[in-house]
């Protein structure tokens, strides 16, 4: 089992986390958000987290909240990331925000999955490459910017056009947006007998479609993953399952995707994500499985 974490992303740093919060550096400005998986004691002084920190977010209810302003900062900034862990790299653009549910537009924890995206297509000769949960895009413009025909889906519009945000501010064109939910597109590109060289789904442990599709990970997950193994190129081909659930081992991504291994001669890897705090401790933020072949 591989435990990953980004090791060159000079524009975020994990300061500190814990008693369920985290002190974050994104680009010049920090947060303070919460964090379910920090049950330990904090390992500097909240007075210290106080002092650094920029804005801290006020929870109103399970799912919003708002921003208190500790020190002056817009509601709007980006960030650089350096693709790639090859002679050749590519600088990508995102766009950052404070949102009312606590995200600022980033899972800096994804940034290793980035890299492996950027490297495996990097090599392609254009390959197709389908991003299902897609958020603000961070692994559709890793693709893209490797030369890949890049489909990314979500099922909020918002989100998308964030998405397309970033893809412009890093100087790149041509993704195909869908709104739609995850689980219905990859039906329709199974019955469409469509096949893609990557993949990466990124499934939240809860969500809903744009027309009240329910999600819930550990219900779907099985149906989810068995359409989108049918979509994958068995030649060659790159998956990778995320999966943040407080419950799941690493061994569920593992059991989901070994038999599609065992079939195509796939190399089948697992592990967990998690970020390395300036202040030593290591805040795990999920599992993950990947099959990989060339």
């Amino acid at each position: 089992m591989q435990l990953l974490t980004p090791t060159h992303w000079h524009d975020y740093e994990l300061i500190d986390c814990g008693d369920f919060e985290k002190l974050e550096r994104f680009g010049k400005y920090i947060t303070i958000r919460p964090e379910p998986q920090a049950v330990w004691k904090k390992k500097y002084s909240y007075t210290e987290w106080e002092k650094q920190a920029h804005v801290k977010f006020i929870p109103k209810s399970s799912s919003s909240g708002e921003w208190k302003a500790l020190k002056k900062m817009p509601d709007q900034w980006t960030i650089q990331y350096s693709l790639g862990d090859k002679s050749e790299t590519k600088e990508i653009t995102l766009r950052l925000g404070l949102t009312s549910f606590k995200h600022v537009g980033v899972f800096p924890e994804q940034a290793c999955n980035w890299d492996v995206i950027f490297n495996y297509l990097s090599d392609l000769e254009k390959p197709k490459f389908l991003n299902l949960f897609a958020y603000t895009g961070g692994a559709s413009v890793a693709a893209k910017a490797a030369g890949a025909d890049v489909t990314h889906v979500d099922s909020i519009k918002q989100v998308v056009n964030w998405a397309n945000e970033n893809m412009q501010k890093s100087n790149l064109d041509n993704i195909r947006w869908i709104i739609d939910d995850a689980l219905k597109f990859a039906k329709k590109e199974q019955r469409r007998g469509n096949f893609y060289q990557g993949i990466i789904l990124d499934p939240p442990a809860f969500g809903h479609g744009p027309n009240g599709e329910k999600w819930k990970l550990e219900d779907n997950i099985m149906e989810m993953i068995d359409c989108v193994l049918d979509i994958l190129d068995p030649k060659q081909h790159l998956l990778i399952l995320n999966a943040y659930s407080l419950g799941f081992s690493a061994l569920v991504p593992e059991n989901l995707l070994q038999p599609f291994a065992s079939k195509n001669q796939s190399n089948l890897s697992i592990g967990e994500l998690f970020l390395k705090a300036k202040s030593g401790v290591k805040l795990p933020l999920g599992v993950w499985g990947r099959l990989e072949k060339r």
